[in-house]
């Protein structure tokens, strides 16, 4: 348990009973955890933040001369679970500009939701999302996600490993949708 402690998890759904909830797990199994109620929000915690005007995102207090990654040392995000459906910025949006971000990229990132609808599946998985769980989150899910945390740490020096391993290392994945080689497995 212990070495799990070190793993900060970014916990990110508009519903104040599913954030508890997620945070309760995520504490219980040992995970420091950041819980915040929306995209816009994550992207400010972790260092982006959109310009209103024309809706690109924007890592401030960064110039060309400054490398991205010291910028982010204050903040250590092992893992982001967000959840899919809320207003403003979609759990997908978040994804795609976390995906889209050099210093962000390699964070792992976990969709959850109520709705079990395989087109919005593939298309977080297809993006780029580790995971998407059906709510409500279980203990069994977060036991799932420590495989990803650890390949978080392990893909600055071996790059795609969580691609190319994914299939293999999955395992009961009764509540878990995962995408194999474009079939959907639930």
């Amino acid at each position: 348990m212990a070495a799990e402690a070190q793993f900060h998890v970014l916990a990110v759904d508009d519903s104040v009973i599913d954030r508890k909830l997620i945070e309760r797990l995520l504490k219980t199994s040992s995970y420091q955890v950041t819980a915040v109620d929306s995209g816009s929000k994550a992207l400010g915690f972790l260092g982006i933040h959109e310009d209103e005007e024309n809706n690109e995102a924007s890592i401030h207090s960064v110039s060309p001369n400054h490398d991205d990654d010291d910028h982010h040392q204050d903040v250590d995000i092992s893992l982001i679970i967000t959840d899919y459906c809320m207003p403003e910025m979609t759990g997908y949006d978040l994804l795609r500009k976390i995906k889209e971000s050099k210093s962000l990229k390699d964070i792992p990132v976990v969709i959850m939701s109520s709705d079990n609808i395989p087109s919005r599946i593939n298309r977080c998985l297809e993006e780029g999302a580790e995971e998407f769980f059906l709510k409500p989150v279980q203990v069994s899910d977060v036991n799932k996600l420590k495989s990803h945390l650890l390949k978080g740490k392990a893909k600055e020096s071996q790059p795609n490993i969580n691609k190319r391993n994914i299939m293999e290392e999955m395992s009961s994945p009764d509540r878990t949708i995962t995408n194999y080689g474009g079939l959907e497995n639930v």
